[in-house]
């Protein structure tokens, strides 16, 4: 627990939770403390998020849920597009910007159709990387200027179901992954008497770094080499296709934190470009892919979750390095495609939950001892008391000492519950003096890792499985906030556990300025719920989340600016979570049947006395009424 200062300022609270940083001039502290989103950034409203919280309570929707601040969509597709025509217009390059949206990053028709919307003026197109992602592709994409670029392995029917788009006039371009694919497209494609467009990945030597680097490099699983790049135009050439080759890909990994990682590719794949070009195929684009970086933990450096360059200058590097190989090797400049969906949707899309409850190690205080007690508890009373800055390592060592003789004791039967309780108690009032004589000086690691199991565990309502699926699995840090109360200095340290039976369902990695934290500065309950924001989440937590403990995905609630509502903004669109039954229901258990199920146990407990008829039909009553609930707590 810390002690509150008098100074407390909303700048404070800023610099705490990095949000100037990672907020990435979308998200702010207002004048009352709270945590508000800019969706036009600097100049535009503000939007507390207490107040979409309020709301939506009326709307019927209670945290968890998931906000998406549509506004903000609109706003990245269009700066992207923005940088890389001001790159364009800066170097005088002589090609198109034509960007695309993977779908895989995030699926939900909302988002791709707000997206197709706001990148209409800029013909921005789509990608897909499967045979639903491509049905829905089809259907979305109207715009016949934009590209549907089609990765991923493919099949007959996803060919077929590719050429249906050509035929309707569309600037289908299907990637190929292996040289077998190439065949399968030239084949399909002569029967059908359609000149397809063709990409081809290649495999280059340039690699990515962090979570994601073997999606590049000579191990990548997709793509080909330069052999193989040669025996395809010899195919084509062979087929009598070679304008039908018409773009170049690359992906070296998602999150490329380094901006030389970038150049890097972009230099190799341009070489390619051009050799194809002297060889006579007509190739008109080049895709850089995937990979522009979000800031998670607001460091702008090149670590696993941070970005070491902005936007505008990814652009220009892209666009730099094409003209500079390009007019090295005089061919004519590309149209540039990429594939940037993580930076296009991760800000948009806020979680939101709330804390109900917490754990404390340190939850009493020491009693005074009597001479009934233990002869440790006297011990560990007395190293307690002589406590001083100067002895605090050594106070604490002997205090670690007399808390496992306890337990090794308490094992052998030699301690009763109330000596070990004392104990322990002494145990966790003497860590926490040893923590607070270290605030203002380096802290050495023994007491820095005391300092953590010190810090409470504050419950909170929703699942890391099924809302933060990369938190877990590839150890993804995002930014987390308390929504309210930013104006008062937080008075404890906490990790955030989820209430699924695992343990690996818990927050205790949060964003820093220095080393990671392990716990995070957050407010004493009052009688007010309290809330929390897991910010950048727009990306993959979206669609990747599973129905761990059958918990099922959250309501969402979909915000506009709308400057003639007096709050600023309306909801214009409230999607339900799953209620208990539907969840059921994707996992084959029909809620009828279980009706009847337990209905026979009622009935048999009834004949046997152990229930009353009426009581029994109440419980049936109840069981049922309850499958038409939500399926996480009712805090309210």
């Amino acid at each position: 627990m810390t002690t509150p200062q008098d100074n407390w300022t909303i700048q404070d609270a800023c610099d705490t939770y990095l949000i100037d940083r990672w907020g990435s001039g979308y998200f702010n502290v207002d004048d009352t403390g709270l945590l508000a989103a800019t969706p036009q950034q600097e100049g535009g409203p503000s939007i507390p998020l207490q107040n979409v919280i309020s709301e939506a309570t009326q709307r019927g929707v209670q945290a968890p849920f998931v906000i998406r601040f549509q506004d903000i969509l609109r706003h990245r597709v269009i700066s992207i597009n923005e940088c890389f025509n001001a790159a364009i217009r800066e170097y005088e390059y002589q090609g198109l910007y034509r960007g695309v949206f993977p779908i895989k990053v995030n699926h939900m028709r909302e988002v791709v159709e707000e997206i197709m919307d706001a990148g209409s003026d800029f013909h921005f197109g789509l990608e897909v990387g499967s045979k639903p992602e491509l049905i829905a592709g089809l259907a979305i994409h109207e715009d016949a200027e934009s590209l549907l670029i089609c990765n991923g392995y493919k099949d007959e029917e996803f060919i077929k179901l590719a050429l249906t788009g050509t035929q309707l006039g569309k600037k289908v371009i299907l990637v190929v992954e292996k040289l077998e694919e190439l065949a399968r497209i030239v084949s399909i494609s002569e029967s059908y008497g359609i000149h397809p467009g063709i990409g081809i990945r290649i495999r280059l030597n340039t690699k990515g770094e962090g979570k994601w680097s073997l999606s590049g490099g000579d191990d990548s699983k997709f793509g080909l080499n330069t052999a193989e790049l040669l025996e395809a135009t010899e195919l084509l050439k062979k087929a009598e296709m070679e304008d039908c080759l018409q773009l170049l890909h690359f992906h070296v990994g998602s999150q490329i934190s380094r901006i030389s990682t970038v150049g890097k590719a972009v230099r190799e794949i341009s070489r390619y470009y051009s050799k194809l070009k002297h060889l006579g195929f007509g190739v008109q684009y080049i895709d850089v892919g995937g990979g522009l970086a979000v800031d998670y933990d607001g460091s702008r450096s090149d670590t696993e979750s941070s970005m070491n360059y902005t936007i505008s200058e990814y652009a220009r590097t892209v666009v730099n390095t094409i003209q500079e190989i390009c007019e090295e090797e005089s061919v004519q400049h590309p149209d540039i495609v990429s594939e940037s969906g993580r930076a296009i949707v991760a800000h948009h899309s806020v979680l939101v939950i709330e804390s109900f409850g917490s754990v404390s190690k340190n939850r009493y205080d020491t009693t005074p001892v009597s001479k009934e007690d233990h002869k440790l508890v006297h011990d560990i009373a007395e190293v307690a008391q002589n406590l001083t800055n100067t002895n605090r390592r050594e106070t604490l060592h002997e205090a670690n000492r007399l808390k496992a003789e306890a337990a090794s004791r308490f094992d052998l039967g030699l301690l009763d519950l109330a000596d070990k309780a004392n104990i322990e108690t002494w145990y966790w009032s003497i860590a926490e003096k040893v923590g607070s004589l270290f605030q203002d000086e380096p802290t050495p690691t023994e007491v820095d890792e005391l300092s953590n199991q010190l810090g409470d565990q504050y419950l909170c309502n929703f699942s890391i499985f099924q809302s933060l699926i990369d938190y877990w699995a590839v150890d993804q840090l995002f930014p987390v906030v308390p929504l309210q109360r930013l104006d008062e200095e937080p008075d404890n340290e906490a990790s955030l556990v989820d209430i699924t039976c695992d343990s690996d369902g818990k927050i205790n990695r949060f964003v820093s300025e220095g080393p990671t934290r392990r716990t995070l500065p957050v407010h004493q309950f009052n009688n007010s719920p309290y809330y929390l924001g897991v910010f950048l989440v727009g990306a993959y937590q979206d669609v990747m989340g599973d129905i761990h403990n059958l918990f099922g995905p959250l309501p969402e609630t979909h915000i506009f600016l709308d400057e003639d509502e007096p709050c600023g903004f309306y909801i214009e669109e409230v999607i339900p979570g799953q209620t208990i039954d539907e969840v059921l229901t994707d996992v084959q258990y029909e809620p009828r049947q279980l009706t009847r199920m337990l209905k026979k146990q009622i009935d048999q407990a009834i004949k046997n006395d152990l229930v009353k008829p009426n009581k029994g039909m109440k419980m049936l009553v109840d069981y049922q009424e309850i499958m038409k609930h939500p399926t996480y707590l009712k805090l309210r």
